[in-house]
């Protein structure tokens, strides 16, 4: 039986996150429940504290075809490297130097939203077809492939 995925991050700001991963994938932030006009609103009918209310945040694909992304408040920050992270198909179906082309102008957009570029992988034939790694707003790492 195939299972519903969600992706989930701890961080330190879960609605910045959300806002930077929304751009990124081209998700939307979940609104907020039926009922409500905003998530404010629907914080305040449910009693959470002002200083509670960015304690989680989350983006769903407008499509309602990828995974659901959820961001979660922790007190640490991370301090190892992440061991799973995300792949951004920037250039599906390019090769060579319009694939390269093409990553780097999504890094620089994602730069332009708060991402730090960290290094790029030149193509190494035959399997390496070159990518760009980049971390997000908060320091994890992604790929753009």
């Amino acid at each position: 039986m195939a299972r519903d995925v969600q992706i989930t991050f701890s961080c330190a700001d879960p609605a910045g996150l959300a806002a930077f991963w929304a751009d990124a994938l081209g998700y939307r932030v979940q609104g907020p429940p039926e009922g409500f006009q905003s998530w404010d609103q629907a914080l305040e009918a449910f009693g959470v504290p002002p200083e509670r209310r960015n304690d989680a945040s989350a983006v769903v694909d407008p499509e309602g075809a990828g995974p659901r992304v959820f961001f979660q408040r922790v007190p640490e920050h991370e301090q190892v490297r992440n061991r799973v992270h995300l792949d951004l198909r920037a250039a599906p179906g390019l090769t060579g130097e319009a694939r390269m082309a093409a990553l780097e102008a999504e890094a620089g957009r994602l730069v332009s939203l708060g991402a730090t570029r960290v290094r790029r992988h030149e193509p190494a034939a035959p399997l390496e077809a070159g990518h760009i790694v980049l971390t997000d707003p908060e320091g994890n790492e992604f790929c753009l492939d």
